[in-house]
């Protein structure tokens, strides 16, 4: 039976569904809210063995994010990267912008130097020197939240808190 994550952007909430069959595309309604139509999430997905579960209140944070528009995104980029050549780095930071534009996920400041850097034809292992630790520290990519007429900002709500309870579809 499988489980479906979904987000409440009303609430900022991720809530657990059961199903006792597959239902891909059904969308239940917000458990609390009762009127908003839930957003599916890419969830990752369990594996026996030596798989280990991130400690609770980890420091990723779970974004909400379209998860058709992921896939495509990963799918053509996936095709794509195979015929980059890893002699010229113009090439990766332009996938990497296009992998921004295609899922709507705006690059952080640190990632956005790094790729206007590399598309001047600097040198990658100076760039990684001069902003590596600067990079590690910073999310490479952000969610736009749309105000006023189409003018994007950087996404400042918190991560979503995850609801507990194991609902059913």
């Amino acid at each position: 039976m499988p489980i479906y994550e979904f987000y409440c952007r009303k609430c900022n909430t991720l809530f657990n569904f059961l199903s006792r069959t597959l239902q891909p595309d059904k969308r239940p309604k917000c458990p609390i809210c009762r009127k908003i139509t839930l957003e599916k999430q890419v969830s990752a997905f369990a594996q026996t063995g030596r798989a280990k579960e991130a400690p609770a209140g980890g420091t990723e944070p779970e974004l909400p994010i379209n998860e058709a528009k992921m896939e495509r995104a990963m799918d053509a980029l996936a095709r794509e990267a195979d015929s980059i050549s890893e002699e010229d780095p113009r090439q990766a930071a332009g996938l990497m912008r296009k992998f921004s534009k295609m899922t709507g996920m705006e690059l952080g400041a640190g990632m956005q130097e790094a790729l206007n850097r590399l598309e001047a034809g600097e040198d990658p292992e100076q760039i990684e020197a001069e902003l590596g630790d600067r990079l590690e520290k910073e999310d490479p990519f952000v969610l736009p939240e749309r105000e006023g007429k189409g003018r994007a900002r950087q996404r400042t709500r918190p991560a979503p808190r995850r609801d507990k309870t194991l609902y059913e579809m």
